[in-house]
């Protein structure tokens, strides 16, 4: 029988859970109109589970009878929605790329419906919303769900910001990010684009001007972010703002830009910008894949996830992810496994631009520049090390790449007295804590390399001994 929900590939498995909403719904249609009979008895698990399937499928697949179906649900409901929109987050974590457009308008119609009622873990399912926003991807169908959660965020801003806050610190951290795609300079617009990008500025500069608390629990990233956007004005007049007149922002707790550096980025927010298809492949790859055997792994992913263009900007993300959010085991890290400084190489070499290549070495190097052992995880940090020091033989422009950007980074990213001699320690005490932690033996192959300069080596040195130059 063909799906109602998705669009099916030919050859294709059977989805196990598409499958039994079809069959709850197939089942139970009969009870699904008016007039609806409540039994004083209680159901089963069983019978609520399927009831409550059986009128997510009909939400999905009817939208005629939404609103009937929707009532019905109202009226059985004992958990609180809980299982529904469980129901609804296992949906869109394994089958939104796939569902029918009809389906995906729905889909977020009853999402609304679900803040209205503030069912159990509504936010939970907004943030998977909002993890299926691919970056770099234009689309009529990923602009399309930039445009329902722009909008979605801003109708139901109240609702949020009193019951679920931490929802629209995830809805900024997201947009900042497509922005910086969606205001690309010299790239082509039409009306429909302008308004979408108004749109998603507008929600950004709201949340920042009035509700800048949500901004400091992202913490460091928000200033990454925020830089990408300065040649837009509003943003421009936001960093002016943040770096010279911390006050304006109307937040007690916040007195200049070092407390934003010092603040780790969680790793619930750097997922935001990974959606489950990628980060499943990923994980993969870094957890069973024997090292030397990844070549078809990559040349998949690649063909799947970046091989258009414009998604090449993902790759900062994903460099994000794996040195931020996935932190492998000690018998992973010691076993023949790829490595998550190969994967982060190959990356780097996928680089089809120098705006992006520059991108991603910040990724790779922005926790090195505030780190502290007290707050910072070394396994944010091991990947950068590791690839200089493993490509010195076979690929030593990489190492020095790095090593000179690093160096850059160092002395001019922010250029405030305070905040260089901050970022100087951070670095240091990076290279420091590799040391004691023995992710690198000795730094004498950087700092004794023929093929490094000596300007290099110098500023290396200066850094591991915790000299200031």
């Amino acid at each position: 029988m063909a799906s109602k929900l998705i669009v099916e590939a030919p050859y294709e498995a059977e989805n196990q859970f598409e499958s039994s909403l079809g069959q709850a719904f197939e089942s139970l249609q009969l009870n699904l109109r008016p007039p609806f009979s409540f039994s004083l008895s209680i159901p089963t698990p069983e019978q609520y589970s399927q009831l409550n399937r059986a009128i997510l499928h009909g939400i999905l697949t009817e939208p005629h009878f939404a609103k009937t179906h929707i009532k019905h649900l109202h009226g059985i409901i004992t958990d609180g929605y809980a299982l529904f929109i469980n129901l609804l987050i296992k949906l869109v974590h394994q089958l939104y790329p796939k569902l029918l457009g009809s389906v995906k308008s729905q889909l977020l119609w009853v999402a609304e419906e679900m803040i209205y009622v503030l069912g159990i873990g509504f936010d939970a399912l907004l943030v998977s919303l909002l993890r299926q926003i691919n970056g770099g991807d234009f689309s009529d169908g990923n602009l399309w769900l930039c445009l329902k959660m722009a909008t979605l965020m801003l109708d139901k801003w109240q609702c949020l910001l009193e019951e679920e806050p931490d929802v629209l610190s995830c809805a900024l951290y997201v947009f900042l990010r497509v922005l910086a795609d969606h205001c690309r300079p010299n790239r082509p617009i039409d009306k429909n684009f302008e308004t979408l990008r108004r749109l998603e500025v507008h929600l950004c500069v709201k949340i920042i001007r009035e509700e800048f608390h949500l901004c400091l629990k992202i913490g460091r990233d928000f200033v990454r972010l925020l830089q990408d956007l300065i040649h837009v004005p509003e943003f421009r007049e936001i960093w002016k703002d943040l770096m010279l007149c911390p006050s304006k922002f109307n937040t007690l707790k916040f007195l200049n830009v070092s407390q934003l550096y010092h603040t780790r980025t969680c790793s619930k927010y750097v997922l935001l910008r990974i959606n489950p298809q990628m980060e499943t492949k990923l994980r993969f790859l870094m957890t069973y894949v024997k090292l030397g055997q990844q070549k078809r792994h990559q040349v998949w992913f690649f063909q799947k996830f970046l091989v258009e263009s414009d998604r090449e900007t993902v790759i900062v993300d994903i460099v994000r992810f794996i040195c931020c959010a996935h932190h492998p085991p000690n018998e992973i890290i010691q076993s023949d496994i790829v490595p998550r400084w190969a994967v982060i190489g190959w990356l780097l070499k996928s680089c089809r631009s120098s705006y992006v290549e520059r991108s991603v070495k910040l990724a790779l190097f922005y926790d090195w520049l505030f780190f502290d052992e007290r707050v910072d995880n070394v396994m944010n940090i091991e990947p950068a090390i590791l690839l200089m020091v493993h490509s010195v033989q076979k690929y030593i422009d990489i190492t020095h790449n790095l090593l000179e950007f690093l160096l850059h980074l160092v002395d001019n990213y922010d250029v405030q007295v305070d905040n260089k001699g901050l970022i100087a320690n951070g670095v240091s005490s990076a290279l420091q804590l590799l040391a004691k932690k023995g992710v690198i033996q000795s730094f004498d192959v950087l700092t004794h390399c023929p093929a490094l300069s000596p300007s290099l080596k110098e500023g290396l040195g200066r850094l591991i001994s915790g000299v200031k130059s």
